[in-house]
């Protein structure tokens, strides 16, 4: 894998974010996002905080929330709370800035901010339409051993995703079909990319992301 093509990647996408949430207004930040709990802006709070605050920073807080989703969650709240133009300014300034870990390497920032782009553009009907390339190597993380905060083991075990779009599969099983950006939101419990997913896994993804 080359890791200075996914830190462009996620440069890339950070710009991108940064260009629509400067131009939303306040009704479309205040907007429920596909991810649960949080609004538009704080998704894009969220975003700033994965590259200011980091992993070491999402420890440090959970220590004292209890646990690593709370100690994220607490931290982009915070960071929602700033004005709108300072969360753009900051995805725009640190949008070059690379991150990887021995526990994520650097396909865990690029499934963050891909599947975080989804959350917003899918919640404000926008078109989301990512790089297949990109969302694939996305789908290598979240479907490989370690995807932790992004998707439980159990969720996809016996189910192989064949995306439609781009000559790649992923696990085995009964097989779920289609684009690679529907599977990418889909096994991270998104509900909203379901009907653009077929094949007799899809009945079984659909069972497990409503109960």
């Amino acid at each position: 894998m080359d890791h200075q093509f996914v830190f462009t990647a996620v440069a890339h996408q950070r710009r991108q974010l940064a260009s629509l949430v400067n131009d939303l207004d306040d009704a479309q930040l205040a907007t429920p996002s596909l991810c649960s709990g949080w609004d538009v802006k704080t998704v894009a709070a969220h975003v700033v905080s994965t590259v200011l605050d980091g992993m070491s920073g999402f420890l440090q807080i959970a220590i004292r929330c209890g646990s690593l989703s709370r100690g994220i969650d607490e931290l982009a709240r915070r960071r929602a709370q700033a004005p709108t133009a300072e969360i753009v300014a900051a995805l725009r300034e640190h949008a070059d800035r690379p991150i990887t870990s021995p526990v994520f390497g650097p396909l865990g920032p690029l499934a963050d901010i891909l599947v975080h782009t989804g959350d917003v553009r899918i919640a404000l009907d926008l078109p989301f339409e990512p790089d297949v390339q990109h969302a694939a190597l996305a789908m290598d993380f979240l479907t490989g051993r370690w995807p932790i905060g992004f998707v439980p083991l159990s969720r996809l075990r016996g189910i192989r995703l064949s995306a439609t779009d781009v000559s790649r599969s992923w696990r085995g099983g009964v097989e779920v079909t289609g684009p690679v950006a529907a599977l990418m939101i889909g096994v991270c419990g998104r509900t909203a990319s379901l009907d653009a997913l077929a094949g007799p896994g899809s009945t079984v993804l659909r069972r497990r992301l409503s109960t």
